[in-house]
């Protein structure tokens, strides 16, 4: 399987990171292709500037400023994303990814007045998202879990309509213990064996 590992998190030796390494090198032992996009390693800019918003709806012009990361998107049949729920969601960098990358035409087709919008990623069978939180487990549920919903729902609108989704995560963690962590890890290594 041709496997997208996108990162997301400021910090490289954060539990995310280690948590992201742990996925990188389960895929690869798996022997799946693995492709890996650190934002914060390659200081990806998640704003769109206004020459980029003027050519969002025009095709080609608004797959160059971000072409590398279509590409990969072009390749994989998989995605695992790993980054912390800040504030129950994506992290401004993440949400900016999915800002610039996730373009009419490359990725969905526009809706019409007869038709609905249409996903163009056809080929991505399964969306994993692996993440921290600091609120309580109930609490991001009452809160409604907007980062799980934005990837789980809305890119997976995207793409194969059998598409596979999981969702892995440590809530608290800013008091887990080395046994809650050690068993999120556990859990990241299971979620990869079953790719």
């Amino acid at each position: 399987m041709r496997v997208l590992v996108v990162v997301c998190h400021p910090n490289p030796e954060s539990f995310t990171q280690h948590l992201a390494a742990t996925s990188i090198a389960a895929l690869g032992r798996a022997g799946h292709e693995v492709r890996v996009t650190d934002l914060y390693a390659e200081g990806f800019d998640p704003v769109m500037d206004r020459t980029e918003r003027l050519g969002y709806h025009t095709p080609g012009d608004n797959e160059a400023p971000v072409a590398p990361h279509l590409a990969n998107l072009r390749w994989c049949e998989a995605v695992v994303f790993h980054y912390p729920t800040w504030w129950f969601g994506l992290p401004a960098m993440l949400k900016g990814w999915l800002d610039r990358v996730l373009v009419p035409h490359a990725t969905f087709a526009l809706p019409t007045a007869t038709e609905p919008m249409r996903g163009t990623l056809q080929h991505i069978r399964r969306l994993s998202v692996v993440t921290t939180a600091g609120a309580p487990f109930l609490y991001s549920k009452l809160v409604g879990e907007p980062g799980r919903r934005t990837l789980l729902r809305g890119m997976r609108a995207l793409c194969h309509r059998r598409c596979r989704t999981d969702y892995v995560a440590l809530h608290r963690i800013d008091s887990a213990s080395d046994a809650d962590r050690a068993a999120l890890v556990r859990r990241v290594e299971r979620l990869i064996a079953g790719f």
